[in-house]
């Protein structure tokens, strides 16, 4: 499992390398972030959540049903939306409200 980062939607400010767990992220001469070794990335998606202009998506492997497709998250207020693109250009998603997530 790994990510993917789209370039042109990057902005260099560097969120996604202060929280990768395996320091894997790093920012080039361009200012845009980038994975150099992507086949060590755990997965955690830590990176995904803290990009503020969603350049970054995961993808979903076969052990997880995923079969190619990606996914990213958007926020909107209190509400955090996984987006899953799979390879026939299908969309779903799932709305979290954060507030109410790890409510015990």
């Amino acid at each position: 499992m790994s990510i993917t980062i789209n370039q042109s939607r990057c902005i260099g400010c560097g969120k996604c390398k202060t929280v990768c767990p395996g320091s894997l992220i790093k920012i080039d001469t361009n200012q845009k972030a980038y994975i150099k070794y992507p086949k060590d990335c755990w997965g955690c998606t830590s990176c995904i959540k803290e990009c503020p202009v969603y350049a970054i998506s995961f993808y979903l492997g076969a052990d997880i049903g995923g079969m190619g497709s990606l996914v990213h998250t958007e926020r909107s207020g209190d509400i955090l939306r996984w987006i899953i693109e799979s390879p026939d250009k299908t969309v779903s998603e799932i709305d979290i409200n954060q507030k109410e997530s790890n409510q015990y």
